[in-house]
């Protein structure tokens, strides 16, 4: 096997520095924002056409299409993914905050401070263009991959856009593995920001809204109403006693414990008798719990609060993804040697990254990691707290470590045929 660290200082005196911040900030520029991702594929398609990638695309959607490609080692070896999303959150408020400053444009990608900042920087376009950039550098350096690399990048991701946000695109890509379409890799790595540390679990999710229906009444006859917000005070009695009990059940080493917090409550009329009160909520799952058990658990203790209170309880599931009720946790050994392989390349490159951990939020390794038996990592540059914000931004240092580190991984897990 390839040692990544003697690679490590060859593959960063042939990197281009120039080029590499190009592509990113030009991956910036794309407004793909859920429901645009065709803006950012008709950017990737030349690049990965340039990179011998074959690169083929088809909608998910109407109008939004997913792209993918792969070139085929020279010899014999494993078949390596690389996969991310080309959707971003949206940019509400970001022209306001920067307004009269260098990043008053949020697809301007505008380097200050050694940062490169704009929407999407961090989720998840520095995280593509890494795994493109790291694929150039090694043919810069002359090294002939033995085993397949494949790219996939995929649309609807995000949440937050009507009608969008339900990893139909990964779906539709998954579709393609499942038929035999496209070869099934070997391992997989999803480039979601980690600050190029090495995440090997997830955490799982639900997100339900409730709604209590009582009956209204004039406040001067109380007693004709059934009191929706009163019923409401029992009811988050409960789901917090449910939240503290699950919580002290288990703890996972890399994901933490597991918890179920309330995130709005509307209840009220005027000069009346609450007879409706909505809630919703979202609940943590660690890897190894199921989402029907969580679910049926959940469900259990909201409607035995509201026995006999009159008042009737009708819960939806609005955040489905691999699941219908939300996403599924997951997770692969922490000492998979391909983890580990990927620790020891961001460690050459970066000394002070590649810690093994988990990922505090959910994204899409279930689909490979569940679905297809495919073991995945989350890794790349970028840092998840300023993801979603108006100071989304990327460090330009680790971006360009990130590169490196990334060339050393496929290099070494691919196997080289003739350096």
């Amino acid at each position: 096997m390839t040692d990544v660290t003697a690679l490590s200082d060859r593959l960063r005196a042939a990197l281009d520095r120039d080029q590499a911040l190009a592509l990113l900030r030009g991956a910036v520029a794309c407004n793909s924002i859920t429901g645009n991702e065709a803006d950012m594929v008709a950017y990737l398609k030349p690049e990965m056409q340039r990179l011998g990638l074959a690169p083929q695309t088809a909608d998910f959607r109407p109008g939004r299409p997913n792209i993918w490609g792969e070139r085929k080692g020279t010899g014999t070896g494993p078949r390596l993914l690389f996969m991310g999303h080309t959707d971003t959150v949206h940019v509400k408020g970001w022209a306001e905050k920067w307004a009269g400053t260098e990043r008053e444009n949020p697809f301007g990608g505008a380097l200050v401070d050694g940062e490169i900042w704009g929407r999407g920087t961090g989720d998840l376009k520095a995280g593509i263009c890494t795994s493109l950039a790291a694929l150039d550098l090694l043919d810069r350096a002359g090294i002939n991959l033995a085993g397949d690399v494949a790219y996939a990048f995929v649309g609807d991701e995000e949440s937050g856009e009507e009608g969008t946000g339900v990893s139909a695109g990964v779906e539709a890509y998954t579709r393609l593995v499942e038929t035999g379409t496209v070869a099934r890799p070997d391992f997989a790595v999803y480039v979601e920001p980690t600050q190029l540390n090495v995440f090997t679990a997830q955490m799982g999710f639900f997100i339900a809204d409730l709604t209590l229906t009582g009956r209204s009444a004039y406040f001067g006859v109380p007693e004709q109403g059934i009191d929706a917000l009163k019923a409401a005070h029992r009811l988050q009695t409960a789901l917090f006693a449910h939240s503290d009990a699950i919580a002290i059940r288990a703890e996972h080493p890399l994901v933490g414990r597991a918890f179920l917090l309330i995130t709005h409550l509307e209840a009220g009329g005027y000069i009346a008798v609450p007879g409706t009160c909505r809630l919703s909520l979202i609940r943590k799952l660690l890897p190894g719990e199921s989402l029907d058990a969580a679910v049926a658990e959940f469900e259990t203790a909201a409607r035995d609060s509201l026995a006999r209170t009159g008042v009737s309880l009708d819960i939806r599931y609005p955040a489905g993804r691999d699941h219908a009720f939300g996403g599924s946790p997951a997770e692969i050994d922490p000492e998979h040697p391909a983890a580990r392989l990927m620790s020891a390349a961001v460690r050459a490159a970066a000394p002070d990254r590649g810690t093994i951990a988990g990922a505090p939020y959910w994204s899409e390794s279930p689909f490979l990691i569940n679905r297809l038996a495919c073991p995945a990592i989350y890794c790349a540059p970028g840092d998840i707290s300023t993801c979603h914000t108006l100071e989304e931004r990327v460090n330009v240092a680790d971006y360009l470590s990130g590169i490196v580190a990334f060339a050393s991984f496929i290099a070494a897990y691919c196997g080289v045929q003739g350096t």
